[in-house]
């Protein structure tokens, strides 16, 4: 079952009623992780650009969209290589500042995975 996003603000999310205070990743299966973001940062230097490898982790086989949380002031954005992956694997992605991805996520149905970012 897919888990409610209750609210977030600067540096936490809220989920099903348990505060994150870092950025995650909600699986096709409900779990919320942990998100790698040491796959991008070491690319660009950055957690605010999803690189490939990222990309990579985050996509699962019968997701076909991806909702992402860019951040409060949504500074999050992906790669052209990202981009193409999750183009070429049938995964449409919706990238919007986290407050106006969280009402996109709980409306959400089908095969949905979610990467929230909740700083900048």
């Amino acid at each position: 079952m897919k888990p409610r996003i209750d609210r977030t603000e600067f540096g936490s999310v809220t989920i099903d009623g348990e505060v994150y205070e870092r950025d995650v990743l909600i699986r096709l299966d409900g779990q919320v992780k942990r998100r790698k973001k040491k796959l991008s940062k070491a690319v660009y230097g950055t957690s605010h650009t999803i690189s490939l490898a990222e990309a990579r982790h985050v996509c699962q086989e019968g997701a076909n969209r991806l909702i992402i949380g860019a951040g409060q002031a949504g500074r999050v954005t992906l790669s052209d290589e990202a981009a193409a992956y999750f183009e070429q694997h049938g995964c449409q992605v919706e990238l919007l500042p986290t407050p106006e991805a969280i009402p996109v996520w709980n409306e959400a149905e089908g095969p949905v995975i979610g990467l929230f970012h909740v700083t900048c």
